[in-house]
């Protein structure tokens, strides 16, 4: 079922909000982050942040242990690693039930698949499967960081995804480390893409440290 309230938020959101009060690309020490969950809520709340994120890789367990579950700033999110057309590609999970069976599938086995980056390749899904498992868990699916897809039609792929039941596109990005250096895309193509297939916009830094800086 699609998660209309969810959808309605992130797309009321206007492009200069995004990284001011918005971020919805976090990882925490649950995967590759830096930062306790925890510490990163309470230092979206000292910011002003009021829509984040922290979508840990392949894992939900922060969800599972955190004492801000019902803070309203927090929309439940994970990142899941999928290999597609000798592409790695990453689909965020907005809004998910945590708990569910499509999501627990889905998650890591172990610490390592969270982690390390060669174990996260070769243990990753395809996205088709992860588009229906998110949308089984009752949120909706987005296309990470796409300027970074090693492909040579980004708009084949997207149409692709999008037959799977993808529903956005991560477009406020700010292309940070070494995804500054391996984009094989223009920084406008995810609006172009976006408004073709008719998908939301969603953004976010890719945070793996503080957000105090």
């Amino acid at each position: 079922m699609e998660n209309m309230a969810l959808k309605a938020r992130i797309t009321s959101l206007k492009r200069e909000e995004y990284y001011k009060i918005a971020n919805l690309h976090i990882h925490s020490n649950v995967s590759d982050g830096k930062e306790d969950f925890d510490i990163l809520i309470e230092q979206a709340q000292k910011l002003g942040l009021k829509h984040i994120s922290i979508t840990d890789h392949n894992t939900v367990a922060g969800y599972k242990k955190t004492r801000h579950l019902n803070d309203p700033v927090l929309i439940p999110g994970v990142e899941f690693d999928c290999f597609y057309q000798t592409s790695l590609i990453h689909i965020l999970g907005y809004g998910i039930d945590f708990s569910s069976p499509h999501i627990e599938k889905l998650c890591a086995k172990n610490k390592n698949e969270t982690k390390l980056d060669i174990v996260r390749l070769f243990h990753s899904r395809h996205p088709k499967d992860v588009i229906e498992g998110i949308h089984k868990a009752g949120g909706i699916a987005v296309f990470a960081h796409p300027c970074c897809s090693s492909v040579l039609s980004l708009d084949c792929l997207v149409k692709k995804l999008k037959n799977f039941g993808l529903d956005g596109i991560e477009a406020y990005y700010p292309y940070n480390r070494h995804r500054g250096i391996i984009k094989f895309h223009s920084r406008k193509k995810p609006f172009e893409l976006a408004k073709k297939y008719n998908l939301i916009l969603t953004g976010g830094t890719d945070e793996h440290g503080s957000l105090e800086k």
